[in-house]
């Protein structure tokens, strides 16, 4: 397909063309993934070494206690991998009984870590490079600090009153009582020696050796309910990715318990419409992305669970009759007003990665919110996250709350095929806004055939919790209106935060082109 290579958005970011390319959303990380490469590395090991580095030099939406997913292609075929944890064996509706939603901090909102054994696994099936060697620019600025990027202060600035109760989680990530400031040098409490420890036991470590030790000890001590069987027994999944025809390509994404299967659900309801006869960023187009996602969201987020605990199969609710139906709903002169089951929001970061041989990886990982739990390691650095707060209290929803089990998670890589082929790997962060953000960069790129770095750029709109529309200020004021008097409930200016970052690399004839979101630290690098 052929894309177009204006910019009409403000944009302090052009993309880069090369046969190896990294986007995310720090540049440091981005070097480091890049610094594989150039080892002799293939793109698996661009976006671990990336990750491994984010959980340092980004530590507000990641860290070793994270989750992770990652979709990849390998030169051959597809592979899905759900690198999420399951809550502990102890928990229950009942033990939560009296509460009215689930705990969003302390050791009530941690499940068991799953990103360092997604590290371990992708790289014993597909990297080329030692797993140790992996580590290497992280423990470098574990050991020696890094300089604060802007966003990321911004973004830490908050942490000193959310996780004023926390004091290990200050003690790691708080000297002196608050927040570092950007263009400071921070150097990270505890967190080389753990980083080495990981990288010295594959990652073992951390589920069945020294480290797990000192994590079970913190939790008997503060009130935890961790075993020693909820680490050893953790291991990530391999899955098979869902996906969707649409618009001449095929859109895939990972199976529950994400929530890409809303985004599927969404571009079904959409192939009734010919959205791209609607011109972009015009009220026609966002009016029909909107009820889209509204529809889908009601339809999807009942559903969404750990697989065993589902009870409607992903394949009905992408059902092209099914979708067929239900897309005779949405009015292109009335907005619809159901009440939205959209889960809150968080933080996360989100990396891709490719290189010369045809391998592409989409990778993103997470601890929810911010710095997760605020339950902290002592003297370790890991930050566990709070990914229990993803599951219900609601009586018979297959998302309530039980013990070994996963939670309803937000966060998505997407990756997109073209007549058997790798097109694009990309995602889009900031929890509920994934789901959002993956149809907007469909439809800008796929239906309408924007260049990445302009669909990046480009203003968005977001559906908060509530049904209310945000929209950024690069959407006129005429489209404002007008989705106004279609009944769309607008919400007051939203920070740019809640608009996500988008990082996305599409493959060209001689090699590719990386885009990264100027509303993120990060960049796009290649050689």
């Amino acid at each position: 397909m052929t894309l177009n290579w204006t910019f009409p958005y403000p944009s302090q970011r052009m993309p880069v063309f090369a046969p190896n390319v990294v986007a995310t959303s720090q540049p440091l990380a981005a070097q480091a993934g890049l610094q594989m490469i150039s080892r002799g590395g293939n793109a698996l090991d661009a976006a671990l070494a990336a990750a491994i580095t984010l959980t340092v030099v980004e530590p507000t939406s990641n860290g070793i206690g994270s989750d992770a997913f990652a979709i990849l292609w390998n030169g051959e075929r597809l592979f899905g991998l759900n690198g999420s944890g399951r809550s502990p064996k102890a928990w229950s509706a009942e033990r939560l009984s009296g509460l009215t939603r689930m705990p969003q901090l302390g050791w009530d909102a941690v499940t068991v870590p799953g990103a360092v054994d997604a590290w371990a696994s992708l790289s014993r099936r597909f990297g080329k490079l030692p797993f140790p060697d992996l580590f290497e620019p992280a423990i470098r600025y574990a050991s020696d600090g890094f300089i604060v990027s802007p966003i990321t202060a911004a973004k830490w600035s908050s942490a000193p009153e959310h996780y004023r109760e926390y004091p290990d989680m200050g003690a790691a990530f708080l000297p002196g009582g608050r927040a570092p400031a950007a263009g400071e040098l921070f150097r990270p409490r505890g967190f080389a020696p753990t980083l080495k420890a990981l990288a010295e036991t594959a990652g073992e470590s951390l589920y069945r050796g020294e480290l797990a030790g000192r994590i079970l000890s913190h939790s008997r001590r503060t009130g935890g309910t961790l075993t020693e069987e909820d680490l050893a027994s953790h291991r990530s999944e391999w899955v098979e990715p869902l996906c969707i025809p649409w618009s001449g390509v095929t859109l895939h994404e990972l199976p529950p318990n994400g929530q890409g299967l809303t985004v599927l659900v969404v571009l079904g309801l959409l192939r009734g419409f010919s959205i791209r006869d609607f011109p972009l960023d015009s009220a026609d187009s966002l009016h029909l992305q909107i009820e889209a996602m509204k529809l889908a969201f009601a339809l999807t987020v009942p559903c969404i669970a750990d697989p065993g605990w589902m009870t409607v199969a992903p394949a009905s609710l992408l059902d092209p009759s099914f979708l067929a139906e239900q897309a005779r709903k949405i009015r292109m002169d009335r907005a619809a007003s159901p009440d939205l089951p959209i889960p809150a929001d968080g933080g996360t970061v989100y990396l891709t990665a490719a290189d010369r041989t045809g391998m592409m990886v989409s990778y993103i990982q997470s601890n929810y919110k911010g710095f997760g739990s605020g339950i902290v390691v002592p003297d370790t650095g890991i930050s566990l996250q709070n990914r229990g707060a993803g599951f219900t209290l609601q009586e018979g929803h297959p998302n309530r709350v039980a013990g070994g089990k996963r939670p309803y998670h937000t966060i998505i890589p997407g990756f997109v095929m073209k007549d058997g082929s790798p097109l694009m790997s990309f995602g889009v962060m900031g929890a509920h806004m994934q789901a959002q953000g993956h149809v907007q960069m469909m439809v800008r790129i796929i239906a309408c055939g924007q260049n990445p770095q302009a669909a990046a750029d480009a203003p968005r709109w977001y559906l908060h919790e509530d049904g209310r529309l945000s929209l950024e200020p690069g959407i006129g004021p005429a489209v404002r209106e007008e989705l106004q008097r279609r009944g769309h409930r607008m919400a007051p200016d939203a920070p740019t935060a809640v608009f996500g970052g988008a990082q996305l690399i599409y493959r060209l004839p001689g090699g590719y082109c990386a885009a990264s979101d100027p509303r993120k630290d990060g960049q796009a690098v290649g050689f």
